[in-house]
């Protein structure tokens, strides 16, 4: 039993991932590799259009945030954790999320087909929820991901254990 649980997981995660993927690499159109020299440097992050005014300005905010260092518990103004990010960037929408993580994956309206993610939402990740980005289009979200490493923005594809997406605003 323990056996078919795990092979069904590992199977509904790779199927959830592919879908992730298929939709961040550009709603299911053929990529080739870029070559390797051209492929060393990233493209310039640029976030497409929200969908509402209030969403506009939490993907504002929060890639104004590039740079700035991680810190756990850290929630702005001067260093932030995954979901501190989150919390000011929407705060600054004049809407307040939860603290963690955890609880923001709770409100707002899920998304359930990633092909409909759109500019503002949030993404989560990992069983259970412990990490949480921003979606700011062209497949890319920014988030705080770890000690050490700066609010980046990272191809949304890239990061594993994908648990799901909500619409805030």
């Amino acid at each position: 039993m323990t056996t078919t649980r795990a092979t069904r997981t590992a199977r509904t995660t790779r199927t959830a991932r592919g879908a992730v993927v298929a939709v961040l690499a550009g709603a299911g159109m053929l990529l080739s590799p870029l070559p390797s020299a051209v492929a060393q440097e990233p493209a310039p992050a640029a976030s497409a259009p929200a969908p509402s005014p209030a969403a506009q300005t939490a993907v504002d905010t929060a890639m104004a945030q590039v740079g700035k260092p991680y810190q756990y518990g850290g929630s702005g103004p001067d260093s932030f954790d995954c979901s501190g990010l989150t919390s000011f960037a929407y705060r600054a929408a004049g809407i307040e999320l939860p603290r963690t993580s955890r609880d923001q994956a709770t409100v707002g309206v899920p998304v359930d087909d990633v092909y409909a993610l759109q500019p503002g939402d949030l993404l989560f990740f990992y069983s259970p929820v412990s990490h949480v980005g921003i979606y700011i289009g062209n497949g890319q979200m920014v988030h705080a991901s770890t000690e050490g490493q700066p609010v980046s923005i990272v191809d949304a594809k890239d990061m594993p254990e994908y648990a799901g997406a909500r619409r805030i605003a």
